[in-house]
């Protein structure tokens, strides 16, 4: 099937046709780390898409034109192609790929269907949150569909003007779509292998909820948050919330947000157990990429499973900027501390 490629013939060296999360979770497969297994609806399947609409319109170019400034016309714009790319046919043969790949995978069962754009978690860039994701689908007829919208998401108003800004040539960018197994998780959340708010690389912040980690990672409901540190195993915060709603499976498919029961609403969603548990599986990640990695995991009966692994970029970034301009004499950074004297 040339257009799908399954998690473990990838990895990170495979974003230019599989897009940055599948290659991270075909990534974190070959790592021997836990992924709920799925494929990814290659790049190549993208374009044979978009050439063939291509045929009656071009897509780039317009996009092309578009001043990120002008909102107006960036929505009306992207609101057209993204009604043309949902409601096209979709090619024959990715079809055929697509249909015959969700059948091996799952027989029927709910996936998750997640964009994964080529430019998508890069070190110097991301993505992250700018296209669509779809939980708890269901059928083949439906998967097909999902995709196709994730194709559209590459279309959003956010997406656009973001390359836009960032002066990204459109002929470069191209989304892959993961069709991942779906997690029926008890707990889910993110973890950062440095403090998202000091910068410290000698601890693990994690932070949780109860049910799917869509609530967490769409901020519906403030997470429980603990940090701990990597030598010492010692959890030093534990911020407990009141997590009023969870997300979970709708009946037939998709997902709704559901009350939480009053004796859980303050209770934590994480044993010590299970934080040392991702604290670990945290680290085994971060050494396998060899720097910060911002982590999405989920817990469903007592197995912990990562979904996302993507380079940690704000503190990153700053590290990369030196703090002070250069200096032809080295002690003037020390005399610059003392009120900015000269060296005599």
């Amino acid at each position: 099937m040339t257009n799908i490629s399954w998690f473990q013939d990838i990895g990170l060296n495979d974003r230019p046709t599989v897009g940055g999360k599948g290659g991270s979770l075909g990534e974190l497969t070959s790592a021997g780390i836990d992924v709920p297994p799925g494929f990814v609806v290659r790049t190549d399947a993208f374009e044979k898409f978009i050439v063939a609409l291509d045929a009656d319109e071009p897509i780039r170019t317009p996009v092309e034109a578009l001043d990120p400034d002008n909102l107006d016309e960036v929505g009306r714009v992207t609101a057209a192609i993204r009604e043309r790319i949902e409601n096209a046919a979709m090619v024959s043969d990715v079809e055929a790929d697509i249909r015959s790949a969700y059948a091996t995978l799952c027989k029927g069962d709910p996936v998750a269907v997640r964009s994964s754009a080529t430019t998508e978690d890069a070190e110097d860039a991301s993505f992250a949150g700018l296209q669509d994701t779809y939980l708890w689908v269901i059928g083949a007829d439906d998967v097909v569909a999902m995709v196709r919208r994730c194709w559209a998401s590459l279309y959003s108003v956010e997406s656009v003007c973001y390359r836009r800004k960032q002066g990204l040539h459109e002929a470069g960018v191209a989304m892959g779509v993961v069709v991942q197994q779906m997690i029926n998780a008890d707990a889910a959340g993110v973890m950062f292998t440095r403090s998202p708010t000091t910068g410290d690389r000698s601890v693990i912040t994690i932070e949780g909820a109860w049910g799917l980690g869509s609530a967490v990672v769409s901020g519906e409901v403030t997470p429980d948050r603990w940090v701990i540190g990597k030598l010492t195993d010692e959890i030093t915060v534990r911020d407990i919330s009141d997590k009023h709603i969870k997300q979970v499976p709708k009946a037939g498919s998709g997902i709704e947000d559901q009350a939480v029961d009053e004796a859980e609403r303050q209770s934590p969603c994480l044993s010590d157990e299970d934080l040392i548990h991702l604290k670990e599986i945290a680290q085994r990640t971060e050494k396998h990429y060899g720097r910060p990695q911002d982590i999405e995991w989920a817990i469903a009966d007592g197995n912990i499973y990562l979904l996302q692994s993507r380079p940690e970029t704000v503190w990153s970034q700053k590290d990369e900027s030196p703090v002070a301009a250069p200096q032809s004499n080295p002690l003037k950074h020390v005399m610059n501390v003392f009120g900015g004297r000269k060296n005599d």
